[in-house]
């Protein structure tokens, strides 16, 4: 008699467990991507050209080869020409340096480099995920310096911002 009580209690302890573990479904993605790649299969990223009214002459092939890394690196889809299940197109259109910061006489104390990309996202598999969307981001820097002595850096912070901001928008469906 007493098997049988403890017999009971052992599966009224284990049953829930393991209907827990059955049941559940526990997906981690450590790439941040959340891509079927038995559905898409295939991306194609076209150059960004340069459209804004200041130009710096290797933002636009800096911009798309970041993003270009961005997708290689983090996602398992293979790169084609045209024809692609995902594709991303679109231009950088705004880039340029406005004041943000004055001080107790009025003068600029603080700069801001600008930079605005248009995306068009096209999902062929999906196409209510397909969308045309503007990117931005801005970094500050101090009128100490010339835009010519921190673009290059500034450049660099503004396209990884970018970048992140269409991955997530277009692969890692948060």
């Amino acid at each position: 008699m007493a098997w049988n009580k403890r017999k009971y209690f052992l599966l009224a302890l284990v049953a829930p467990l393991l209907l827990a573990v059955v049941s559940c479904k526990i997906s981690y993605k450590f790439n941040g991507s959340s891509i079927d790649y038995t559905v898409v299969k295939t991306i194609s990223i076209d150059e960004f050209p340069n459209r804004a009214p200041l130009v710096y002459a290797s933002l636009s092939s800096d911009f798309t080869e970041k993003l270009k890394e961005e997708f290689s690196s983090k996602t398992a889809l293979r790169f084609v020409d045209h024809d692609a299940d995902l594709q991303i197109s679109g231009d950088i259109t705004g880039y340029n340096v406005v004041s943000s910061g004055v001080n107790s006489s009025g003068e600029a104390v603080d700069s801001r480099l600008q930079m605005s990309v248009s995306v068009r996202f096209v999902n062929r598999v999906n196409s209510t995920e397909s969308f045309e969307k503007t990117f931005s981001s801005y970094q500050t820097f101090s009128n100490q310096y010339t835009i010519d002595q921190v673009q290059g850096e500034l450049n660099g912070l503004l396209i990884e911002d970018i970048v992140s901001q269409i991955f997530n928008a277009t692969v890692a469906n948060w």
